[in-house]
């Protein structure tokens, strides 16, 4: 009986664990990354496990220091205010399933954060541009 409710803890600490990550969806509902909130930078993770940006405030930074966006009430948005991914909560529309989760890749350092530019209006609109390649171009060269 001993052993069942070890192994019972151990199952639900995992899922409590995977439970914290808030998935983040394109604009076709697939879920691209994911923000690892166990961690208090709030890192942004691709599901293959590599770190592409952070969230600190409201603002969206790649590892390279580059601000890419600003994150609000679950809604990530471009510089030009449109829309480039949600959270489930946050989305009007039909979500996928999260695919499965690789192992982290270590954090890159932050290099020096750039001025954010100023906030501009909120638009409904989705922009063209691609999550991943949103997110990537926080990427440090290596």
């Amino acid at each position: 009986m001993k052993q069942v409710l070890y192994t019972l803890a151990f199952l639900l600490s995992g899922h409590i664990i995977h439970a914290q990550d808030i998935a983040l969806f394109n604009k076709d509902g697939k879920a691209i990354a994911y923000i690892a909130t166990d961690d208090e930078e709030m890192p942004v993770f691709l599901y293959n496990g590599k770190p592409v940006a952070y969230i600190t405030k409201d603002n969206v930074y790649g590892y390279n220091g580059k601000h890419l966006g600003w994150y609000d009430k679950g809604v990530i948005r471009t510089h030009e205010g449109k829309i480039i991914a949600t959270t489930k909560d946050a989305s009007s529309q039909y979500t996928q399933y999260e695919p499965y989760k690789n192992y982290k890749q270590s954090k890159p350092y932050k290099s020096y954060q750039h001025t954010a530019p100023y906030k501009v209006y909120a638009q409904s609109g989705w922009t063209a541009e691609g999550f991943e390649a949103f997110l990537l171009k926080g990427q440090k060269e290596r």
